[in-house]
């Protein structure tokens, strides 16, 4: 699964999760992001399928819900 989960990120440059009210955002163009292995911890449940819900956006991968994450990715001024 850990490959799957980083092909999702290929042509993406940024990366945002959602974990209930925190949100954590990787710019994945940046010459200090994190690890591959922190990257697929992100954005793969302890039972080792991809959270939901998982989504691109443009070049942004938005993994998880969080209304105001979503909001500034879809940019609907609701967040």
């Amino acid at each position: 699964m850990a490959d799957d989960a980083l092909s999702l990120l290929e042509g993406m440059s940024e990366l945002c999760v959602a974990k209930g009210k925190k949100v954590v955002r990787v710019d994945l163009s940046a010459d200090d992001r994190p690890a591959d292995k922190e990257l697929v911890g992100m954005m793969v449940s302890r039972w080792g399928k991809l959270r939901a819900p998982a989504m691109r956006v443009g070049t942004t991968f938005v993994v998880g819900f969080n209304r105001d994450i979503l909001a500034s990715v879809f940019g609907t001024g609701d967040g």
